[in-house]
């Protein structure tokens, strides 16, 4: 099983690769359909990774593939300024998901 990159930018493709992480750089919503399908399609593939500003390009893509829950997982990277969600944003994600509150409260 291997990972996979679809990035908006030449840097994190570069550090990726220094990783052993093959991947593509894509600009423009058509690149971005292709290259997912390529690597959507790659029984070696288990993990696609995407960067925040690459998932933009088709956001709903991204999340018809996450909802399915087939192979590769989709795991959605920030970029070397950061994320943009914000530092709370797995919290907000799990109480979006299900509905509990799993602050740590002290």
């Amino acid at each position: 099983m291997k990972y996979f990159l679809l990035s908006d930018n030449i840097d994190t493709q570069t550090g990726m690769r220094l990783a052993g992480v093959e991947g593509v750089v894509v600009h423009e919503r058509e690149e971005f359909l292709a290259e997912f399908e390529r690597a959507a399609s790659d029984r070696d593939c288990a993990v696609l990774l995407v960067t925040e500003k690459a998932t933009d390009l088709c956001p709903e893509k991204i999340d018809e593939h996450k909802l399915s829950g087939k192979l590769p997982l989709i795991v959605e990277l920030p970029d070397r300024h950061g994320s943009r969600r914000g530092a709370d944003s797995i919290l907000r994600y799990v109480k979006e998901a299900i509905g509990a509150d799993v602050e740590n409260k002290k």
